[in-house]
């Protein structure tokens, strides 16, 4: 133990530098591994659908100081996140994909940076079709219920909804091959060093 932890000696790193050909072996058997995972095992596609909310700000507190404004926000952000997780927003997908809540909630959906202007819906699934269907039906499903609830006057009626990214949604593999590529090389790159370093005996300063 107390081998592994004492600190380098000028040794070690010049021969860490005279091995570079392993572990730059390293690192390219580890970028090889990581495509293997990449196609043998690949992540889940990601589609994301748009919509654009407008808060009106100018129509919502002529008058009111900038404080005011932020907290405006703050609210009906919040009011709105709450929405979008709601059970009618989340139970509708569910009947329509068949897929459970819990699911949807915890693994296939995700919403973007809440935010004026864009709301970015996203959706994973190992099917592209599926993602984008998911992503586009949870846009849609949210503005329509914000709609209601503006109509109802739960939210500021001067909040605006337009889905603005619904159709014809592209989609993508959540992590791209350069990911798997970069961490496999990474890792093996690390896992060289070591073998290099503690493969032969270390210096006998280091180890008394």
């Amino acid at each position: 133990m107390k081998l592994m932890f004492s600190p380098l000696s000028l040794d070690d790193l010049i021969c860490l530098l005279k091995a570079w050909r392993f572990w730059v072996l390293g690192a390219l058997f580890g970028a090889v591994f990581g495509a293997a995972v990449y196609y043998i095992a690949p992540p889940p596609f990601r589609a994301r659908a748009t919509v654009n909310v407008d808060f009106n700000l100018e129509q919502a507190w002529p008058q009111d100081t900038d404080r005011q404004q932020f907290y405006y926000l703050d609210r009906e952000t919040r009011k709105l996140e709450e929405l979008a997780w709601s059970d009618d927003v989340i139970s509708r997908l569910s009947s329509q994909f068949a897929i459970p809540v819990e699911e949807l909630r915890g693994a296939k959906l995700q919403l973007g940076q809440p935010a004026e202007a864009g709301w970015h819906f996203y959706a994973d699934d190992g099917d592209s079709q599926i993602a984008a269907s998911l992503a586009s039906v949870w846009a849609e499903a949210f503005a329509a219920k914000a709609q209601v609830e503006v109509d109802s006057g739960t939210i500021n009626e001067f909040v605006r909804f337009e889905v603005t990214q619904s159709q014809k949604i592209t989609t993508e593999r959540r992590v791209p091959l350069s990911g798997y590529l970069l961490a496999g090389s990474f890792g093996f790159l690390t896992l060289a060093v070591f073998v290099i370093l503690f493969s032969k005996p270390r210096s006998e300063s280091n180890i008394s």
